[in-house]
């Protein structure tokens, strides 16, 4: 059953969207906020993908929602609390920029970012199910991508 999971034709579309969604938005405004506040609001979403990244260990997660053949479940770090950090990281990251450099396009941009994170989380539940006997429990002690909100 591990070696079932391939890249399917929705995962492609969630790849795609977030990936067009992100460089749209680094393309379309600063980077780098003037405001200390926002700064320091990016700065906390990048140190959060940094730490999840660390707490899952380069190599073994997948930009695609499907679990890689050879991926651990990992429940530690960021992971003990949120099932999803990376996806929270990116939010947190990019909601600055849209701010510093606000325009309505980039806004239903970042909406539409959301939107798909939502559903990849979904898709990706669902298989991560499949693929780990302790995912249920684990979805019992942990929120989606905020505590005691979602």
């Amino acid at each position: 059953m591990i070696s079932s999971f391939k890249t399917s034709w929705q995962s492609l579309i969630f790849v795609f969207i977030q990936f067009f969604c992100l460089f749209f938005i680094g393309l379309t405004g600063p980077l780098f906020p003037d405001s200390t506040l926002l700064l320091g609001i990016e700065l906390l979403g990048l140190g959060l993908g940094f730490w999840a990244v660390t707490a899952m260990r380069v190599g073994n997660f997948n930009i695609a929602p499907e679990p890689l053949k050879w991926s651990k479940f990992v429940a530690r770090g960021p992971y003990q609390l949120i099932r999803h950090p990376m996806y929270l990281a990116l939010l947190v990251t990019t909601i600055p920029l849209i701010i510093a450099g606000f325009t309505f396009v980039r806004l239903g941009i970042w909406i539409m970012l959301l939107v798909n994170l939502i559903l990849k989380m979904g898709y990706e539940e669902k298989m991560l199910l499949v693929r780990f006997s302790d995912y249920e429990s684990y979805i019992e002690r942990t929120a989606r991508i905020l505590p005691g909100i979602y």
